[in-house]
């Protein structure tokens, strides 16, 4: 039985991930194996099913020093997108599920956040400060599509004249630009937009259900177009696979109208690490090691180093150069330049019929 390859219950053409590792809060494991009992051809396809979550509370409070907001919403748990280095794969096991293929197929929506999120604003002793959208999992991942939490949640937030910050790789943003540019002409909005390589083959393997690169620069002209300002966010970059873009990815950007540029180095925390190397033995085994290697220089010989400061820069040589060349490229571009913050000088809890 030992011998026995792990047997495959579905296929999943389009994912990231390869498997599902344990949740490592469970106290059972078990292991499927391949008996040889079943044809290749009889196993299904994996499909994305989404659960509803009714939230009590929708903004979530942070003190991390080596972040820029400390108040953050996220309308859906899990993220289609897939991507294989996410960094937020490890908080699908809280709810009992893998950081693996459940963590891109088995979702959960809160469509109720719209309404928790007017009660929360409409608090008296709320005190406004930017609210960052996009910092777990992508606000426009495919099943925004169906639902449109995420917009009704900008609704909100316009009605309140409530700062905003977004984190999106998705195209669906298109849909709301008659919500952003409107907030965006009263200094209430900003967009980040990642673009971590302009292959799409590398793309396509590492982020399966995420628009390319191309489709990414295009919405990035339409959002600019429409007086919404973006920043590119080279993120993560990840060492000997896609560090060579970085400058090329800031031009194309550029180009497109982003006025400012961020970057972050690859993160591996918990179980993405294992996800991650397995995702390279499989699509790009020639330097899988030589990866990984970089990885550990930048992370004090580990997999991941979680030390505020370092974490997102990494440390070392190879971290210090990557660190001067984006310094270099930006200045040269004209996207060194800090942003003016968002206003909260415009908050006001809208009228309520009979006020």
């Amino acid at each position: 039985m030992d011998d026995l390859p792990p047997q495959k219950s579905h296929r999943t053409p389009g994912r990231g991930a390869g498997s599902n590792p344990d949740v490592r809060f469970d106290r059972l494991h078990a292991e499927a194996v391949d008996d040889g009992w079943l044809p290749e051809q009889d196993v299904p396809v994996l499909r994305t099913e989404v659960r509803d979550e009714i939230a009590r509370s929708v903004i979530t409070r942070n003190t991390s020093p080596d972040l820029s907001f400390d108040r953050s919403i996220n309308p859906y748990r899990g993220c289609e997108h897939g991507c294989i280095y996410c960094f937020a794969r490890p908080s699908h096991a809280f709810l009992g599920l893998s950081p693996g293929l459940d963590f891109e197929t088995r979702l959960i929506a809160r469509p109720n956040a719209a309404a928790q999120l007017r009660k929360e604003l409409s608090h008296r002793n709320y005190v406004p400060r930017t609210i960052a959208i996009g910092t777990n999992t992508d606000p426009y991942q495919p099943i925004e599509k169906q639902r449109e939490i995420m917009r009704n949640v900008l609704m909100v937030l316009r009605d309140f004249n409530h700062p905003v910050g977004i984190v999106t790789k998705g195209t669906l943003i298109e849909r709301d630009i008659d919500i952003l540019s409107p907030m965006a002409a009263r200094g209430l909005v900003r967009i980040g937009v990642s673009i971590t390589t302009l292959d799409p083959r590398t793309a396509r393997a590492m982020e399966p259900r995420v628009p390319g690169p191309a489709a990414r620069l295009r919405i990035i002209r339409r959002l600019t177009d429409a007086g919404v300002p973006v920043r590119v966010m080279v993120s993560p970059v990840v060492p000997a696979l896609t560090d060579h873009e970085l400058e090329a990815v800031l031009e194309a950007a550029k180009e497109a109208g982003v006025v400012a540029a961020s970057s972050i180095m690859l993160r591996l925390p918990r179980e993405v690490a294992t996800l991650f190397k397995d995702w390279l033995a499989e699509h790009f085994p020639d330097r899988a090691a030589r990866v990984m290697a970089r990885v550990r220089e930048l992370h004090g010989g580990k997999d991941y180093d979680p030390e505020f400061g370092t974490r997102m820069v990494g440390q070392g040589q190879w971290a210090e150069m990557l660190q001067q060349r984006f310094k270099l490229a930006t200045r040269k571009l004209g996207l060194d330049r800090p942003l003016l913050p968002l206003r909260t000088d415009l908050f006001a809890k809208p009228p309520e019929s009979g006020d």
